[in-house]
């Protein structure tokens, strides 16, 4: 990974619950981080990548890593990634929740994920999980003959002995350092399933980070990596695929593209990767368009663009296919026309250099400040360039303008009559101050008021 990449802010110890599929390690992960971050089914293999989140308990707080159910011996190769995902996962923590399912009893695959954490010499805990009642905890005895000492049961649905869990946690901490700074801009990756968002995402850190298969849908929580980018402290959030609303049949899709949604309402910029082989199909105008309603930045990444200029055969027919697309973006997403468009490949690292700080210029140009007396000047310019039209007689007038604020940039224009604008006199005035002041990579909003 990027040096100074990591899953989770800095300065806090991080501790990794593990396990085998179904035996509620993302329950109990969403207990302890006080949220409903991880996705919880009661079926085995919902979660998949390492979720991060922060437990606050006793006035210091920690790290902790949900990882999806260990099968060391699966031949599946999607179940060989969340295998590598959480040895990853207790190879960087302090400390690893053993997690076992008091009802089910002793099972085979305990006693494999047991001698893999053996392997590691990491301080562990046995949380012997599902003990909603008294009857459950008689069968906590069995798991003495895992021979990693006396289990702790514990409710992750009810949180029953949740806190003698974090108590007996907090012995065996190492002290945080009291740093896990916020970072100054986020950064949500968005796109419809198998356009290359986690293979974006691996690549922009250096490391496989979000599990990648040809499986549309294998990202299912959001994934939260913080690293520094020009001395800036940036979290890129990898999100679920968004598929139709109405081909969302599972609970499991429902509860991925909610986790989506709520990563652009928390982001300050969205990356919205398109697949360059399809060019923009209905489903991406939908997200495009959620995207500009959210007032956020944004950029464009044409993904997978290696395989068309593949095929395109020499320079000369590449230019042309690519100036052809952009023309086309331009009409598809004409709401959108001011966020900037990359090429990249995900698989070569082609364009994806850029792909960084084209969001932060984005992100800079939404929070760009415009001093009254030129926005006045520029508007009265605009107006003399090109009248308003008139309507029954009337014409709009603009006695004064001023900026209310900024991500998105918003002005307030006030006027005799704001029925007198027209939508097509609107977009002239954006397009102007566009040409005075940049704006590239946000969208900007005219409130003409009375």
């Amino acid at each position: 990974m990027n040096d100074n990449a990591r899953s989770y802010p800095s300065g806090f110890p991080l501790v990794a619950i593990v396990g085998r599929p179904n035996v509620g390690k993302s329950q109990l992960f969403n207990r302890l981080v006080g949220k409903r971050k991880a996705i919880v089914q009661d079926l085995p293999g919902i979660t998949r990548d390492r979720i991060y989140g922060i437990c606050e308990w006793s006035g210091r707080k920690f790290a902790v890593c949900d990882t999806g159910g260990i099968d060391p011996d699966s031949p599946d190769v999607l179940r060989k990634q969340v295998f590598r995902q959480a040895q990853q996962a207790v190879e960087e923590a302090d400390l690893v929740l053993f997690i076992v399912d008091i009802r089910a009893g002793l099972h085979p695959l305990d006693e494999a994920v047991a001698n893999v954490l053996r392997q590691q010499r990491k301080p562990i805990i046995l949380v012997a999980n599902k003990a909603d009642t008294l009857s459950a905890e008689m069968g906590l005895y069995e798991f003495y003959a895992l021979g990693l000492g006396e289990p702790l049961p514990v409710s992750g649905m009810h949180g029953t002995s949740a806190g003698d869990l974090c108590d007996r946690i907090m012995e065996l901490l190492p002290a945080d350092s009291g740093e896990g700074d916020k970072p100054d801009i986020s950064i949500a990756i968005m796109g419809r399933p198998n356009v290359g968002k986690s293979s974006t995402l691996n690549r922009l850190i250096g490391e496989e980070r979000s599990i990648v298969h040809d499986e549309a849908g294998t990202t299912r929580d959001s994934i939260d990596i913080f690293l520094e980018v020009g001395g800036r402290k940036v979290c890129l959030i990898d999100t679920a695929g968004l598929r139709r609303k109405a081909r969302v049949d599972e609970d499991v899709e429902f509860y991925s593209s909610k986790r989506a949604e709520q990563s652009l309402e928390r982001a300050d910029v969205a990356i919205f990767v398109i697949d360059a082989r399809d060019g923009i199909v209905a489903q991406d105008r939908r997200i495009a368009g959620d995207i500009h309603e959210s007032g956020k930045a944004s950029g464009i990444v044409v993904n997978k663009w290696d395989l068309v200029s593949e095929l395109s055969g020499g320079s000369a027919n590449v230019q042309e296919w690519k100036k052809s697309f952009v023309k086309r973006l331009a009409q598809d997403l004409d709401f959108m026309a001011y966020a900037p468009v990359l090429f990249t490949s995900a698989l070569t690292g082609e364009g994806t250099d850029e792909i960084l700080a084209a969001a932060l210029d984005s992100a800079d140009e939404s929070r760009r400040r415009v001093a009254t007396p030129v926005l006045n000047q520029i508007i009265k310019e605009a107006m003399a360039l090109r009248p308003p039209p008139g309507y029954k007689g009337e014409h709009l007038k603009i006695k004064y303008s001023s900026q209310q604020g900024g991500a998105p940039p918003t002005f307030v224009l006030k006027c005799n009559d704001p029925e007198l604008v027209h939508f097509s006199y609107r977009r002239y005035l954006e397009n102007q101050l566009r040409e005075a002041f940049g704006f590239v990579g946000t969208p900007i909003v005219l409130k003409f008021v009375k």
